[in-house]
């Protein structure tokens, strides 16, 4: 038996090409080569600097397809409702980083760990860092929430009732204004709440946009470091396996041991976080927070980002998150549209930027083509589209036979 089943392992081995990888030394110095040129990346453009505000805001996209990427991509549940972390994030900058309770404390406001200035300020105004973990334990609680009632639901159903949860706080977001919680109004509806606080880090004087950009990109680089540290880990721990076991076959898991409601409640928990993080950030970036920000298309934007990339792929979400927020930061306005866009230059009068989300789709058409699996896929993904890991167990059965 041992005889015949060296034959049949050695022909799969010729048969399949090894994937090229590098050693473990070599990934970290290319990470580390990565790294040093992502930081000195804005010195090489003006502080105000268009690109340097299209990266900004990119890389707080990643932070969110990356969250998005643990629901999705580990554990295999559909959301289309992700919109919403993105607002609860960017509400709890605006609720606690800003002038909008003006008569909080009978006029005279609430300060911690803020700058002099802001220590003058009516309204509520709190410290970055402390807003940022706020912004995440209410994510990962409204994660929870929207998690429990998919927790018996698969396939199409999970994603009907995430994306009507998305709609519902779009539309609390709008009609916000007229809702009143202890006389004060939950939200400024399409008013938005503006100006809201910049960032101030320990030691640092208060960020100011119309000054200099690099600060922010630094910041948002920062956390788009912390976030895929916890995304490798988590991919790599016993829950991150559970999630993958879930998405393969939740049946099999569950007869394995794995508890499914914790699992998934623990993935929707985790994906909300990352979104209220990058929505806090981007609320304090943009000075603004407008219920107009938060559409359904949001929510598809930030899933075709990991579909493009890759499901279940970090380094193909960080890139497919990337590319289209370039395109959509800086090719579509920059290049494609406008007096001096390539249309125009034809004779051709349109603008681009009312088809952008057509552009996209036939991205993911060109994609599903060319590379199902992503641009880098994950290597069981891959697998599972070229047949080949179906082919494999076929073998190794007929040789245990």
């Amino acid at each position: 038996m041992s005889a015949a089943a060296t034959p049949a392992t050695t022909k799969r081995a010729r048969r399949v090409p090894a994937m090229p990888h590098l050693s473990g030394n070599a990934n970290k110095l290319l990470a580390a080569v990565v790294i040093l040129f992502a930081i000195l990346l804005p010195l090489f453009y003006d502080p105000l600097s268009g690109f340097i505000d299209a990266t900004t805001t990119a890389l707080a996209y990643v932070v969110m397809a990356l969250g998005l990427n643990i629901v999705v991509g580990f554990a295999g549940l559909l959301d289309l409702g992700y919109v919403a972390f993105f607002a609860i994030g960017a509400y709890t900058m605006g609720w606690l980083g800003s002038g909008f309770y003006a008569q909080v404390n009978h006029g005279k406001g609430v300060h911690v760990a803020v700058s002099t200035f802001a220590q003058n300020l009516p309204g509520i105004h709190i410290n970055f860092l402390l807003v940022l973990i706020a912004a995440m334990i209410i994510a990962a609680a409204l994660g929870v929430l929207i998690g429990t009632p998919t927790l018996r639901l698969r396939g199409d159903y999970i994603a009907i009732v995430t994306l009507a949860f998305g709609e519902i706080i779009g539309r609390v977001a709008v009609n916000g204004d007229s809702v009143k919680i202890g006389g004060y109004a939950l939200t400024a509806g399409r008013q938005g709440i503006t100006p809201v606080d910049p960032i101030k880090l320990p030691g640092l004087a208060p960020f100011s946009n119309a000054i200099n950009l690099r600060p922010w990109y630094w910041v948002a680089l920062g956390l788009v470091l912390i976030v895929l540290v916890v995304n490798i880990r988590l991919r790599d721990s016993r829950l991150g396996r559970a999630w993958i076991a879930l998405r393969e076959d939740e049946v099999a898991a569950v007869s394995m041991g794995i508890p499914a409601v914790k699992t998934k409640l623990l993935a929707y928990a985790t994906g909300a976080a990352f979104g209220g993080l990058s929505g806090a950030f981007l609320g304090s970036y943009l000075n603004t927070v407008n219920a107009d920000q938060f559409e359904f298309s949001f929510s598809i934007f930030v899933l075709a980002m990991v579909i493009l990339g890759g499901l279940g792929s970090i380094w193909g979400v960080v890139v497919g998150a990337l590319l289209l927020s370039y395109i959509n930061r800086y090719l579509i306005p920059n290049v494609l549209s406008g007096p001096d866009g390539i249309p125009r230059k034809l004779g051709l009068n349109f603008d681009f930027t009312e088809l952008s989300f057509g552009i996209f789709g036939f991205l993911l058409v060109i994609m599903m083509i060319l590379r199902p699996a992503g641009l880098i896929p994950e290597r069981r993904r891959r697998l599972e589209l070229t047949g080949e890991a179906g082919e494999g167990d076929t073998e190794l059965v007929s040789v245990r036979a």
